[in-house]
């Protein structure tokens, strides 16, 4: 294990690539609060030997392990919640993100509590965690959904789009009327390493605007400058920030951890001022494509 430069974790076994499947090799844990509940949760990574990610609880362990997908999405205000059975789970997202992301593609999710830590509020202390536990190659290739064509979805001006392609390059653009923010634009083919150290970092962002009216609706209840960036017209209330562009990185994280709810395409993803809404329904749309046959690879990049 070694640090890169910027103090970013690097894993000597970081796959490669997308193209193997992998799954932790020990079980590690991380406590802290929820962004919007306020509570106190809990969540333990355990080694899975199924594909894809199983949510349980380790509060009432009786009621088993549920595999995610698209259709569990209940809640995309703020945050991607989930209905799993008699249970309600929040703020997934940049837990899935580091998962799918890192090239986890099977894991056991064990959480106390109704919402995923929001930790510093990006992925990169799940990264830090999956750095902890280590990966494990499995002999069989992780597959990756084939797009035949383009898929499309909108909502009023926002769309998000996914076009075959070979690897998976992931983009994002927003606009926004705060001069600290305004218009960005990101785009990146995305390996295991490039997620850890260029996207993972990124945290969420908000407006100083909103957080009374946020508040008072019961949301943000845990939120704080330790766990959010926080806008106010034409300045952040806590910089630095850790790129120029961090609130479309942001973005990009959230995109990838939606669609982990699915399986990551092998497609050129694009979204223009993307929502959880807007993510989740791709994932959706994605949901009924056939796996793809990679190629053959290596098992450790």
């Amino acid at each position: 294990w070694v640090g890169s430069s910027d103090g970013t974790p690097v894993m000597s076994t970081w796959p490669s690539d997308y193209g193997q499947a992998w799954t932790l090799a020990s079980s590690v844990e991380r406590t802290g609060i929820g962004l919007h509940s306020g509570g106190q949760a809990r969540v333990r990574l355990e080694p899975s030997d199924r594909p894809g990610y199983r949510v349980g609880w380790l509060d009432a362990p009786d009621l088993g392990l549920v595999r995610l997908a698209p259709e569990q999405v209940c809640e995309t205000q703020l945050c991607t919640a989930l209905q799993l059975d008699q249970r309600r789970l929040a703020t997934v997202e940049h837990l899935l993100a580091a998962l799918a992301g890192t090239g986890v593609t099977q894991a056991e999710i064990l959480v106390t509590g109704e919402e995923v830590p929001i930790l510093d509020g990006s992925a990169l202390p799940w990264v830090e965690a999956l750095a902890e536990a280590g990966l494990q190659a499995l002999p069989e290739p992780s597959g990756g959904l084939a797009l035949a064509e383009p898929i499309t979805v909108s909502s009023g001006a926002s769309f998000a789009t996914a076009l075959p392609y070979e690897g998976l390059r992931l983009g994002a653009a927003i606009e926004f009327a705060e001069a600290a923010i305004g218009r960005q634009l990101f785009s990146l083919d995305l390996s295991p390493g490039q997620f850890v150290a260029e996207i993972a970092p990124a945290r969420t962002f908000g407006l100083r605007s909103q957080v009374d009216q946020l508040r008072a609706a019961g949301l943000i209840q845990g939120g704080c400058l330790e766990n959010a960036l926080v806008c106010d017209g034409d300045q952040w209330l806590n910089p630095p920030l850790r790129f120029a562009e961090e609130p479309v990185r942001h973005k990009i994280l959230d995109l990838l951890g939606d669609l982990a709810l699915v399986g990551l395409p092998r497609a050129q993803v694009f979204a223009y001022r993307g929502s959880h809404g807007l993510h989740t329904s791709l994932a959706a749309a994605l949901s009924g494509l056939p796996e793809a046959t990679p190629p053959a690879c290596p098992p450790f990049g």
